[in-house]
């Protein structure tokens, strides 16, 4: 190796090499700069036009994946890299990329859809891919739900796409499905006009509907009573548990008899 050579390569060459790499770090600070300008023009375009914050991310979210990709190629331009062969390669590359990650190009199809079609938003509890949760973030790809133990889970798109979807934030009210047992010497008439006084006292229990409390069925310890307040789904857990606790207390309370189940077993002959 000519070391003479090399020194004067690096003497004549290397100050045009630095500034180039100088030049690209500048390209880069100032165009990610205007790339956060610009998010932000938009970002406040969208809240002032009112669009659903849910919407709103997705969109910014690919606008900056895209406004980066042509930083990037602006920079191989600046480095005298033919973008023309690059953009060739690149589509080239994405083909490769998308027949390997056909299910990265389904979910990303699938958000698409999500967010077309609004079958949830962020904020709302849902059942999605099997998962009970709410709604924190719809990204490009995946959706990401807080589920009531406090778990952030997060759910492919198509797979939450391509399942059966239960929002239980679409419609004012839900019903909250309890039972009550009764023994067989109490009347059920009585306990269902009791239930039906207490249980609509429950705070954020609805008036209308009016709680339903009716016989379901009979068994062998007795009627067994179907108490079903309604209430907004963000106070299900709430009257839940105080429809238990009414229905112990006001049974308590008017002495019903505890349930006990009977047999009544024949003397063979």
């Amino acid at each position: 190796m000519n070391i003479q050579k090399v020194l004067d390569t690096l003497m004549t060459e290397g100050p045009k090499i630095g500034l180039k790499i100088i030049g690209a770090i500048i390209l880069w600070i100032i165009g990610k700069w205007l790339i956060g300008m610009v998010m932000k023009l938009v970002n406040k375009g969208l809240q002032a036009k009112a669009v659903d914050g849910t919407l709103s991310h997705y969109i910014c979210s690919v606008l900056s994946i895209l406004l980066t990709m042509m930083l990037v190629v602006a920079m191989l331009g600046f480095f005298g890299v033919d973008t023309t062969t690059f953009a060739a390669l690149l589509a080239g590359a994405g083909l490769a990329i998308g027949t390997a990650w056909a299910g990265l190009l389904a979910n990303f199809a699938s958000g698409v859809f999500i967010m077309l079609l609004r079958p949830y938003k962020v904020g709302d509890y849902v059942t999605i891919g099997g998962v009970n949760g709410t709604v924190k973030e719809i990204g490009i790809f995946v959706t990401h739900l807080d589920t009531p133990d406090n778990v952030r889970t997060i759910v492919g798109n198509k797979k939450a796409f391509e399942d059966n979807i239960e929002n239980f934030h679409a419609n004012p009210f839900r019903r909250v499905d309890l039972v009550a047992q009764l023994a067989h010497g109490t009347d059920p008439n009585q306990a269902i006009q009791l239930l039906k006084s207490k249980v609509s006292q429950i705070p954020n229990v609805l008036s209308s509907p009016a709680p339903d409390v009716e016989v379901l069925e009979f068994n062998l310890a007795g009627p067994v009573l179907a108490v079903r307040p309604y209430c907004h789904t963000d106070n299900y857990w709430q009257v839940y548990f105080e429809t238990n606790a009414c229905i112990r207390n006001e049974f308590g309370k008017a002495g019903f008899s505890t349930p006990e189940t009977h047999y009544n077993i024949g003397r063979a002959s």
